[in-house]
């Protein structure tokens, strides 16, 4: 694929069924699904990872610095600096967690707020691998053992910022799914919403016996909670807090 293409947004891309450069599949609003079973990839460890950096928001503040660049050129080597409407630094801490169904009517959390950090071998059949507090490039990783698949009724994974400011417009994340086998499946959580603290990442379940991922991206202003309801999972949820590092 040529540099330019990727400028040029008008053009079609092709996603839907992996593309042979990057080996990704991008799950959007136009091509929202993707089944693994037609992939092959239904078996296995499914990895999951959640991975951000942070940006500034500011369009214009940026053109302005890009416009100096020729008077300036060393500006370019000099990281932007990541500010709030109040021009105070954004320090965001970014959780992944899963919420789950299993075939015979359990239903749980894992996430790292409680120290739910799951099992891979025995139900819920879903491993947090530990919990990045620091946006480092390794993020944070869920392992979903799918060879238990038929155990497993519905998945919801989701991100949500622990007790910082609600960033998600300065946050720049990506949910990345590594399955066993075929292409990875790539979301990224591109929509603005400033004050969301809690956004559904994409939905797992198993469709006239093919197993689907589908894209959510849907932001909410509250937590874990607020996604319950809006999925229908009926847990109870209560303040959950971390241990200081």
């Amino acid at each position: 694929m040529a540099f330019w293409d990727n400028l040029w947004r008008g053009k079609a891309s092709q996603f839907d069924s992996g593309s042979a450069s990057t080996n990704s599949i991008e799950l959007t609003k136009r091509n929202p699904s993707v089944s693994l079973t037609k992939q092959g990839a239904a078996t296995g460890n499914l990895r999951v990872n959640l991975s951000w950096r942070m940006r500034t928001s500011d369009i214009e503040g940026r053109s302005r610095q890009g416009s100096g660049l020729l008077r300036h050129p060393f500006k370019l080597f000099k990281p932007d600096v990541v500010q709030a409407h109040t021009l105070g630094v954004v320090n965001v801490d970014l959780d992944i967690g899963c919420m789950y169904e299993l075939a015979d009517g359990t239903k749980g959390v894992v996430q790292p707020l409680g120290g739910f950090f799951g099992s891979l071998n025995e139900a819920p059949y879903i491993k947090l691998s530990g919990d990045d507090r620091f946006g480092a490039p390794s993020g944070e990783t869920i392992f979903i053992n799918l060879d238990h698949r038929e155990e497993i009724k519905r998945l919801l994974v989701f991100v949500y910022i622990y007790d910082r400011t609600p960033a998600f417009d300065r946050t720049h994340a990506n949910v990345t799914l590594y399955p066993s086998n075929g292409p990875r499946v790539e979301i990224e959580l591109d929509e603005r919403a400033p004050q969301a603290r809690s956004c559904a990442v994409f939905s797992m379940e198993t469709v006239k016996g093919e197993l689907v991922v589908r894209r959510e991206v849907k932001f909410v202003y509250g937590f874990q909670a607020e996604l319950d309801r809006l999925y229908g999972w009926g847990l109870q949820w209560g303040r959950g807090y971390k241990t200081k590092t």
